[in-house]
């Protein structure tokens, strides 16, 4: 697999092997004893399925306590995946990161404890996928305004404004979130 690193210290681009022949391609997106030999250990607890037409913007979520470190990949569809550094002892909080995933290119996203997450699906039928370090805890859930002008990520144009969530529609300005030490 090849590893690239980001702007921000922490998340991650990762490549995995894919084989590929006429009859389609296999790869593994997750095998616990290479990722630790490339550096990265993590132990999972939950994998998570959604499913978005093009336009939809999940997040930016995180969890605080009970904080998520989240693989992230699409099986079908693109999406434009985005990770904020919420660690206010970071030299890079409140700066942003994002990467186009597509079932093409067939890259995953590291996006660790400390960041908020979310998504803009560029394409109907994405089927998005992840696996979580921590359960899901609703109590602790916490969204970040995707539209934050202080964080001011460039989302790109899918051709129609975003579709949010009630709740990610109400989410919280960078001041006001409980962020990380």
């Amino acid at each position: 697999m090849k590893i690239t690193k980001t702007a921000i210290a922490g998340p991650l681009i990762i490549e995995p092997r894919v084989f590929g022949d006429d009859r389609g391609f296999f790869m593994e997106t997750w095998n616990q004893a290479a990722f630790a030999e490339a550096g990265l250990d993590m132990g999972f607890v939950q994998d998570n399925h959604s499913h978005s037409q093009r336009g939809v913007l999940r997040g930016l979520h995180f969890q605080n306590p009970g904080a998520q470190g989240k693989l992230v990949r699409v099986a079908r569809g693109a999406v434009y995946d985005v990770a904020v550094d919420l660690r206010r002892s970071s030299a890079t909080f409140g700066q942003w990161v994002g990467v186009e995933l597509t079932a093409e290119n067939k890259r995953m996203f590291w996006v660790p404890e400390g960041f908020a997450h979310g998504f803009l699906t560029l394409s109907d039928d994405t089927d998005f996928l992840y696996k979580c370090t921590a359960p899901y805890a609703p109590q602790d859930e916490h969204t970040l305004a995707w539209d934050d002008p202080t964080v001011g990520i460039t989302w790109p144009d899918t051709g129609c404004d975003p579709i949010v969530s009630e709740k990610d529609a109400v989410g919280l300005a960078l001041a006001d979130v409980p962020a990380f030490s």
